[in-house]
């Protein structure tokens, strides 16, 4: 079955969606969050992420599966791991390195989510996801050769900013499992509890109170940046997997890195150009790999969201239904070959 669609004509561009949304804000943070406490910065962030995707989603009615008491625990994880500690250490160590080195380390995130998809869910990565990833890790390298250059740098300003790709790294593989649930539900429940987290964590170690312009700032970044941004994240990895999905994401630095050099008007350094083309390439070359063998689907039953043109989904609806839409469903066994990546349906082990 050839026709079926491929996974990454919808993954890839809400993925650069996503990284579009959250890569503006990394300069705005580092801006409007300076003085401000970690805590206090991450609170505002998942704030604004909570009720912009409440008022986006307005009452209507929940496209996804729902979130069950069994998953829970997962979510508190995603919120301790993505919504308090990553923002906090973000937050920390953008004060101190600046914007535009802080955007580039961000890059790191992809490599971090790729080995732990590899890991916990056996994601398949090729030769040309092996270059990929290698690639950007020496992005990385070429960054802290040109530390002394013009770009700010400030060794446990960037180890902060590392530990938050590796924090946001194992929250991206904890969501995996709920990419496809409702993503409202799951955005407000992280949100929810990230913001309630690190307001407590604020307000018991007397962090500085931001004043009204920083504050206003720091809640619209948190609903496009850490709200939309986380929509449109597990939208993306609900078609390609995780690996992929925090590759194509890894656009998100270079287009923080462009707006804080045309807001500060930073030098653009041989070693900063250097590793934004290791970047670059490593991102090209996850963006055109393709994954097609013949595979079996074992028969099963389960709820999610899934369209109907995506050669697995043939049951049909009175009347028909067209587009996303979730519900319990029946697969028979198949055996067929097509275009694909380790989403719900094609997590089976390569050889």
């Amino acid at each position: 079955m050839s026709s079926a669609r491929s996974p990454f004509v919808a993954g890839v561009g809400q993925a650069v969606l996503a990284a579009l949304s959250f890569g503006i804000t990394t300069p705005l943070v580092a801006t409007f969050g300076r003085g401000l406490g970690p805590f206090s910065t991450a609170a505002l962030l998942y704030a604004g992420a909570c009720a912009s995707s409440l008022v986006l989603s307005g009452g209507s009615r929940s496209r996804g599966a729902p979130l069950t008491a069994a998953q829970l625990p997962r979510l508190l994880a995603m919120a301790l791991a993505g919504a308090v500690l990553a923002p906090a250490l973000l937050a920390w160590g953008l004060q101190r390195s600046g914007a535009a080195t802080g955007s580039l380390l961000l890059n790191l995130e992809a490599v971090f989510t790729a080995v732990l998809a590899r890991a916990v869910y056996r994601e398949h990565l090729g030769a040309r996801a092996a270059w990929a990833l290698g690639l950007m890790a020496l992005g990385g390298v070429a960054l802290s050769q040109g530390a002394d250059a013009a770009l700010p740098w400030n060794t446990l300003g960037a180890l902060a900013i590392v530990g938050a790709t590796l924090a946001w790294a194992l929250d991206n593989t904890l969501s995996r499992a709920l990419a496809h649930d409702d993503p409202v539900r799951v955005v407000v429940g992280k949100a929810a509890l990230g913001a309630s987290f690190t307001l407590g964590l604020a307000l018991l170690l007397r962090e500085p109170a931001p004043n009204a312009t920083g504050a206003l700032v720091l809640l619209g970044c948190g609903a496009t940046g850490y709200g939309l941004s986380l929509r449109l994240y597990l939208s993306a990895q609900r078609q390609m997997g995780a690996a992929r999905t925090g590759s194509v994401f890894a656009l998100a630095p270079f287009i923080g890195v462009a707006l804080a050099w045309a807001l500060g008007g930073q030098a653009i350094t041989p070693w900063a150009l250097a590793s934004a083309a290791l970047f670059a390439a490593g991102v090209a070359l996850h963006l055109t790999e393709r994954h097609q063998h013949p595979h079996q689907h074992d028969e099963v039953e389960h709820e999610h969201l899934h369209r109907h043109d995506d050669g697995h989904h043939l049951h049909a609806h009175t009347p028909p239904v067209v587009g996303e839409h979730s519900h319990h469903h029946h697969h028979r066994a198949m055996t067929h070959e097509h275009d694909h990546a380790p989403d719900v349906h094609h997590e089976h082990r390569h050889g």
